[in-house]
């Protein structure tokens, strides 16, 4: 089984586990606050069922009506799961609200403290690993997921350490004041979710790995690698594609083009992964190129080599070749 697919299984488990226990300390506590975190917890359990359907549909091969594959669909995962926690949030304001006008006394605390804290351990440790997995795996559905039991964790720990100041200090109306003040923690939360998932549908660039990318290529760079432009990256799930125009010498037969392709591709897998798709469309030079070229075995020179043209972020990105 696909191990993406076994992860996101277990933040779906872990968040039906979490989610009755939490709604049991509610029951005995009559807290607000733990309301605030049960009704958090419902989110998680239907997000990351959500969540596992994509997961599982993103790993399915491409086909003739998808041919980039399915991962997209974890992008839209996430942006419904952005969407539930944000109106969670405003439930939990409305309930804050009500509890304010009516008042009623905290029952149980004590249990309430311990089923509680438990609820941290759980989500924390887990929250932590399904994040560094999704982040270095590439999936977002999963990445998601694990900042969305991260900021549960948090959320927790701030209840927790209200019920022990309430249990101290026999303040009960710290118990409204700490819901409404997580409840806008977890719709910042959910619009942080939102708004990443959102820029993965619209295909925003990734300013980050783009600058990666350009310094290794530099770095790596071939004298018949005379120019490169008009790169563009386009994550789908854990697929990344990378389209660019790369210049060769106009001499090169299909073969040796092909050949030269090759490397550059071998060059970005070795750094990147195997998780790329690379589609290159290779430019004739032109006599305007050779004050750029560094090749010193071309015969049919028509200008002096001046210098190469170092590759940034910048000048990749635009759709034209470049010159001296």
């Amino acid at each position: 089984m696909n191990q993406n697919i076994r992860i996101q299984r277990s933040i779906a488990i872990l968040a039906v586990i979490v989610f009755a226990i939490k709604i049991t300390a509610w029951y005995l506590t009559r807290s607000v606050a733990v309301y605030t975190d049960a009704l958090e917890s419902v989110v998680n359990v239907a997000t990351g069922f959500l969540g596992l359907y994509s997961v599982w549909l993103s790993a399915r091969p491409r086909d003739q009506n998808h041919p980039y594959g399915h991962g997209k669909v974890e992008y839209l995962s996430a942006a419904i799961e952005g969407i539930l926690i944000i109106i969670a949030g405003l439930v939990i304001i409305a309930e804050t609200i009500k509890k304010f006008i009516t008042l009623q006394p905290l029952l149980e605390l004590n249990w309430g403290i311990l089923l509680v804290s438990s609820t941290a351990l759980i989500n924390g440790g887990f929250g932590w690993y399904a994040k560094h997995y999704g982040q270095k795996n590439h999936s977002i559905a999963i990445e998601s997921g694990g900042r969305h039991l991260l900021s549960d964790t948090y959320s927790t720990l701030g209840i927790l350490a209200g019920l022990v100041i309430i249990k101290i200090t026999g303040i009960q109306l710290l118990d409204t004041l700490i819901a409404a003040v997580f409840a806008l923690v977890i719709i910042y939360s959910g619009y942080t979710v939102l708004r990443k998932s959102l820029a993965g549908i619209m295909d925003e660039a990734n300013m980050k790995l783009l600058k990666q990318l350009i310094a290794h290529i530099n770095t790596e760079r071939q004298a018949d690698w005379i120019d490169l432009h008009n790169l563009r990256t386009i994550q789908y799930g854990n697929i990344l594609h990378i389209d660019a125009h790369m210049t060769v010498p106009w001499y090169y037969n299909v073969l040796e083009a092909h050949e030269t392709i090759g490397t550059l591709e071998h060059s970005i897998r070795k750094k990147f992964g195997n998780q790329i798709e690379l589609f290159i469309h290779t430019d004739a030079c032109t006599e305007r190129s050779c004050r750029l070229c560094a090749l010193d075995t071309c015969a049919v020179r028509q200008h002096p080599f001046g210098s190469t043209v170092e590759w940034t972020l910048e000048n990749v990105l635009t759709n034209k070749q470049h010159k001296l």
